[in-house]
């Protein structure tokens, strides 16, 4: 057996000779996210370790990423903020939800639970996390009173704002205590649920924490652009009920009044100690379990990790110390001498539609001090640096309205900036960050504690030459997603110092990336492949190259009015067999025939004809995951015929073989369903007639989902659409497959015509700048900038090129033709769908099928009683009812 892992901090000879952890039972109490950090890095760094763990949960769920705890309101699906499940495949680690533990036994090393259920450790990980705070103010507990803070949270307060309009039969009035980052979020949430929202700070200013007065105003400003109201300097003194004994106003302490029908506490948070410290831990003077620089606390069994621990008198609020706590305990248990230490804190307003960051002594506290400030009130704009009093050093920054500076300048805080401060936050043009590079020791990833040496170490000698790589290999930029645009800069530069070049070329026909080439033809009127090659490229092309050409002459001449059809007689020449012929081919050589259901549906007399082909020819039926009806077992000279009598009842090509529109899902939204709030069926019917045919660098999957529900799953598609009482909500970048990701919110509460701009807007974009076979998820993850830019490029229009990627996309829908009419009603590409040249009217005799479920299917080795064709198969077993499976197959045997 390979030894147990070791830290990844020190060497094997620096290790204990015995294994650290070697045969010992850890228990982890609380079921938060740095809970799964300490379990997930225990996992990856030994491997092959002889311990087991136990984590023990107090919420039903798995651990879920409470930093995205706002996302919830989008989807209304708490299963899409689950962290990584993976970990509990591991049969060494159990996970225990709802049970919490209520006492801990120190003498008999033992934790119990609220079940009774008693666990034994060897070492013990606290991890028990925070609980919110409330004011001691009479009527906190009214009904329509929630804190912020856990999943139930969320979907309680959901659940109020519906019952409760409902029953007022008006829109709610709601008031947030706590101007801080989640009050900030709490206060979006209400007012893009509909209720009229006014935030309540005791402090002079929102986010008083992190903010400077001057950022805390401007901030100001922004929030009330929002439609949410804000009163800072007062607090809350008491709250009274309406007449039915609910929550019905809140009174200030500067004896004013605020109808509230819902009231959200946000004012801060307590380290869960209780546990801890009727056990007799050591317990810090403003609570939380007094822990040392290596996470152990007075008890030499016992560790804490997180906001439940004291370090230097202080329990840290933010994921970023806990992550660097759960990594410290891991390096321990596996021999390291890793300690924790506290870096500069950052922190980046998130989920409210409004751009705020801060990080380091805002308040110029430091002596010496100096502020350098730039300060927009027409664009609400406000940017400030804290240097030293040389003006050299990085002591602290904000910046509100615009962060772009944001993630370059955090790492160095305590660092020579190397450039003029009031240049360098001056409008944008006037100054540029200096080029100079960060120090290793520099952290770039404050959440995953991941510094820029850990960054180039992984470009130089781990061969991560993309950020998606990059982000798997050191889990930088995974957790909020500010520093990607940190890491894409250093990426670049460690490429080119190390005469790195990741060739961007198709083959080696073409030494131009597909965006170059799309470009480049698109100037030059290139329309076909051999004038493409002659002005662009060299040789004749092969298989990587003339398909992405045919791609992008189909695209440009769609958008340009001089339609060429992807697999017409010019072009249908360069395309693989799956495009050539308009079906994918099979493991027996033949093909499959779907055809396109917009949102899935289809009338009865439709039905009639799909069933009549598939009994004529007996071809195998199946409903796919696209909300469509595949047909499979069409010889190569059945398929013209089969796509006529399709056509002739009103079907066309589902391209279900092409790198184009794949369908266009729906659910019933408005039209049957009672929960939907949009008419999802329309509009995923008109995504698809206009999005039809479109050419890609890669396949294409849209959804549409009629209420927050999400039964269409549009989170998990290229383009997904979530209908909101307000109107649409537009995701993109997401995909299943072998590397699943969830889509990215783009933009909120889009009319009908604005939706359909902005997918215009971003699928041309995707079309002309992707890479070759480059999935929009890889994209909007690599996108220079990330979602944040693409949401200015698309919604914004910052680059002033939305009315063209709208008018090439009218252009092609304007240009679609259907590619199975033309080629049925094209006698001499028809000719061509003979499997065999010499004798056309022949079919393959090597092809044997047998019986399964009643329909017929390809036979494998081995398999008796066979038939020559699906139709003979299909008779038999329409002959003999009830078969069921084909002769020689035991589903019992297991060998």
């Amino acid at each position: 057996m390979t030894a147990p892992g070791h830290s990844p901090l020190t060497t094997v000879e620096d290790n204990d000779t015995t294994p650290p952890l070697e045969g010992e039972h850890i228990v982890v109490v609380g079921g938060g996210m740095t809970g799964h950090r300490f379990v997930s890095r225990l996992r990856a760094q030994d491997p092959e370790g002889t311990w087991t763990l136990t984590m023990i949960g107090e919420e039903p769920q798995q651990p879920y990423d409470r930093v995205h705890l706002s996302n919830w309101f989008s989807s209304r699906n708490a299963d899409l903020l689950t962290l990584d499940p993976t970990v509990w495949d591991d049969p060494r680690i159990t996970l225990v939800t709802g049970d919490a533990v209520t006492a801990l036994d120190r003498d008999a090393q033992t934790v119990t639970t609220a079940s009774g259920t008693v666990h034994a450790y060897d070492r013990l990980v606290l991890a028990t996390g925070s609980w919110a705070w409330s004011p001691r103010a009479e009527g906190n507990d009214l009904p329509g009173t929630f804190s912020y803070r856990t999943i139930d949270d969320v979907e309680k307060m959901a659940e109020w704002v519906t019952l409760r309009s409902q029953k007022v039969g008006r829109p709610l009035r709601g008031v947030v205590v706590g101007g801080g980052v989640l009050g900030l979020e709490a206060a979006a949430a209400l007012k893009n649920m509909e209720v009229d929202t006014t935030v309540v700070e005791f402090a002079d200013r929102l986010m008083a924490v992190q903010l400077d007065q001057g950022g805390g105003e401007m901030l100001r400003l922004l929030i009330e652009d929002l439609g949410i109201g804000v009163r800072t300097g007062v607090g809350a003194a008491r709250f009274s009920p309406a007449a039915d004994g609910a929550m019905g106003t809140a009174h200030l302490t500067d004896d004013s009044e605020l109808p509230a029908d819902i009231v959200v506490f946000s004012t801060g948070i307590r380290p869960r100690d209780k546990v801890a410290r009727e056990a007799g831990l050591a317990i810090g003077e403003r609570g939380g379990v007094v822990v040392g620089d290596s996470c152990q606390t007075s008890d030499d069994a016992i560790w804490a990790v997180g906001e439940c621990a004291s370090f230097n008198g202080v329990c840290a609020g933010l994921v970023a110390p806990g992550n660097d706590m759960a990594d410290v305990v891991v390096d321990r248990f596996l021999g390291g001498k890793r300690t924790h230490e506290r870096g500069v804190e950052g922190t980046k307003l998130k989920g409210v539609g409004v751009e705020a960051a801060a990080f380091g002594d805002v308040n110029g506290i430091t002596p010496g001090a100096l502020d350098v400030t730039f300060i927009d009130p027409f664009h609400r704009q406000y940017r400030k640096l804290v240097m030293s009093d040389d003006a050299k050093t990085l002591l602290g920054g904000v910046f509100i309205g615009d962060i772009e500076l944001y993630s370059s300048l955090r790492p160095l805080v305590g660092r020579e900036l190397g450039a003029d401060p009031s240049a360098l936050i001056a409008p944008a043009g006037a100054g540029a960050m200096p080029d100079t590079e960060l120090p290793d020791d520099a952290v770039v990833c404050s959440c995953n504690n991941v510094a820029a040496g850990t960054i180039r170490t992984a470009v130089n000698e781990q061969g991560c030459h993309t950020i998606g790589q990059i982000k798997e290999c050191t889990k930088a930029g995974t957790v909020c997603g500010s520093c990607v645009p940190l890491l894409t800069k250093i990426l670049n530069k460690e490429l080119e110092k190390s005469g790195i070049t990741v060739s961007k070329g198709l083959c080696e026909h073409f030494a131009h990336s597909r965006a170059e080439l799309f470009k480049l033809v698109e100037e030059g009127g290139q329309q076909t492949f051999s004038e493409v090659v002659a002005a662009f490229g060299t040789g004749r092309g092969c298989a990587a190259c003339r398909p992405v050409v045919a791609s992008i002459l189909s695209t440009l001449g769609a958008i340009t009015g001089k339609r060429h059809n992807p697999v017409g007689r010019q072009l249908g020449s360069l395309q693989d067999t799956n495009d050539f012929v308009m079906a994918n081919i099979q493991k027996d050589g033949t093909y499959s025939v779907i055809p396109a259901m917009p949102a899935g549906e289809v009338t009865p007399e439709g039905l009639m004809v799909i069933a009549q082909v598939a009994q004529d020819y007996g071809l195998y039926v199946k409903l796919n995951g696209a909300q469509r009806i595949g047909m499979f077992g069409a010889r190569l000279e059945q398929l013209p015929e089969i796509w006529k009598r399709l056509v002739d009842a009103g079907f066309q090509s589902g391209h279900a073989y092409g790198k184009s529109l794949r369908m266009v899902k729906a659910c019933l939204g408005t039209n049957w369903c009672r929960f939907g709030v949009q008419d999802s069926t329309t509009m995923a019917v008109a995504l698809e007639k206009r999005y039809r045919g479109l050419r890609s660098p890669h396949k294409l999957k849209i959804s549409v989902s009629g209420c927050a529900r999400e039964c269409a799953e549009a989170q998990a598609k290229d383009v997904g659409v979530i209908a909101t009482t307000k109107g649409w909500n537009l995701y993109v970048g997401g995909n299943g497959g072998a590397q699943p990701a969830h889509g990215k919110l783009l933009v909120e509460d889009l009319d009908d015509t604005n939706l359909v701009k902005c997918i215009d807007r971003f699928l041309m974009l995707y079309v002309r700048e992707a890479d070759k076979l480059q999935r929009t998820a890889r994209w909007v993850e690599e996108f220079p900038g990330g979602v944040d830019e693409l949401r200015r490029i698309i919604v914004d229009d910052s680059l002033g090129i939305g009315e063209q990627l709208e008018e090439s996309m009218q252009k092609h829908a304007d240009s679609y033709v259907d590619e199975w009419a033309e080629a049925v009603y094209d006698p001499e590409r028809r000719a061509k769908f003979v499997s065999f040249v010499n004798a056309p009217d022949a079919s393959d005799p090597s092809l044997k099928y047998v019986i399964e479920r009643g329909q017929a299917r390809p036979a494998m080795e081995g398999e008796t009683d066979t038939y020559p064709s699906l139709l003979a198969a299909r008779e038999h077993a329409m002959a003999t009812p009830g078969t069921a499976e084909p002769s020689g197959y035991d589903p019992t045997d297991k060998n």
